[in-house]
């Protein structure tokens, strides 16, 4: 009987230490195994960098204008952009749009039909913190070439990119691109045309006419070489808010090439924003600031700032570009007319008042409208209560 209980204890031994030593080792299989997974469902690392863009239109500066930032011998338009620095400031790149060219006082200044300004109004600009510049609209050769050499001439001494307008072919075809924070972006511009005025035989590098050819040959260039292609388009009829088949055209064509953003300028109103696939397509700023008196209802008063991040995603050595926190606010181009227009000032709608226009808040209704007409879901900043 003992010989028996012995056995049957050392059975029992070497079963219990066989099941303890089979757990153990399936315990480490299985942590083993979950190791594993884990690994596996580890999301490769993801490098994201921003570049935070803002957008305003023409500069159109009348006679009237320009003589209100004059004084004692001097330009100085600073107070006529003192309520917008603060806000352009915050962004790594703010556009806009040169309407009169910056031909210099050395010229004569000139108003309309053919427009020549002062160089100083660049200096407020750049001082506001506007670093992409477009010189392709239908005022680019008011003044013939000599006024565009001296346009190009004094934009080649400043810290920005300006585009369009040229002194020479090889000029032309150096598309220039810059980076910052780690995203690398160029800016293309291109008119409809002239008001007429033919571009001088073989200088077509005066100013950019659009083509579709052209603008092709131009975005296969650069467009495998940048991170961001932004491409400012004057287009379209004046004064209507609703654009163009032509401009529909161009903006699905452009989009079709790759680019991320459409600049629009020229109608001088607002006209709507929306997307075609990834392009946000702004179809007209409007103006940012001039002396043209209301066309219909303050229509060439009230302007638009676009705003917008753009996201450079970096994963398995795969780049993705989105467009994030695209956001509007309105402005107000106030000028005091009495004897003669003065105390010319852009005025964000979050800072209006009655002193600049006792209809304001009908004017943010109706025009926050038009923006939205192609898109419910885009956003335009709220009045202040």
């Amino acid at each position: 009987m003992k010989k028996k209980l012995a056995i049957s204890l050392v059975i029992i031994v070497l079963i219990t230490v066989g099941i303890c030593f089979f757990t153990q080792n399936n315990q480490k299989e299985e942590t083993k195994l979950k190791e594993k997974k884990t690994e596996i469902k580890k999301e490769p690392e993801i490098k994201t960098s921003k570049l935070s863009l803002i957008m305003v239109g023409d500069a159109l500066l009348h006679s009237s204008l320009y003589r209100d930032g004059y004084n004692n011998g001097t330009y100085n338009f600073t107070s006529q952009l003192e309520l917008i620095k603060p806000i352009v400031q915050n962004y790594d790149l703010a556009f806009y749009n040169q309407e009169s060219i910056l031909g210099g006082t050395e010229l004569g200044l000139s108003d309309y039909p053919t427009f020549n300004s002062p160089k100083e109004f660049g200096d407020a600009m750049i001082d506001a913190g506007f670093n992409l510049v477009s010189l392709a609209n239908n005022h680019t050769l008011d003044r013939g070439e000599k006024a565009v050499i001296s346009s190009c001439n004094y934009w080649k001494t400043k810290d920005v990119l300006a585009a369009g307008s040229y002194t020479s072919n090889e000029e032309a075809n150096e598309i220039k691109i810059k980076e910052k924070n780690g995203i690398k972006y160029t800016l293309l511009a291109y008119t409809y045309g002239t008001n007429g005025i033919p571009v001088p035989q073989g200088k077509d590098y005066l100013v950019n006419i659009y083509s579709d050819e052209k603008v092709k040959n131009d975005i296969e260039k650069v467009r495998d070489k940048v991170d961001v292609l932004l491409v400012s388009m004057h287009w379209g009829n004046e004064y209507q808010t609703e654009p163009t088949a032509e401009q529909k055209r161009q903006a699905e064509y452009l989009s079709s090439l790759g680019v991320d953003i459409i600049i629009g300028t020229h109608p001088h109103i607002i006209e709507p924003i929306t997307y075609i696939n990834d392009t946000l397509v702004i179809y007209s700023l409007g103006n940012f600031i001039s002396a043209q008196s209301t066309n219909n209802d303050y229509n060439t008063m009230v302007e638009l700032m676009t705003s917008v991040d753009i996201i450079k995603e970096e994963k398995d050595g795969q780049t993705t570009i989105k467009l994030e926190n695209l956001n509007n606010e309105l402005l107000y181009n106030y000028y005091h007319k009495g004897s003669r227009w003065t105390n010319f000032k852009v005025v964000p709608f979050s800072r209006m008042n009655e002193t600049y226009n006792s209809d304001y808040q009908r004017l943010y209704d109706k025009y926050s409208a038009v923006v939205k007409m192609y898109d419910p879901n885009i956003k335009v900043n709220p009045l202040k209560a």
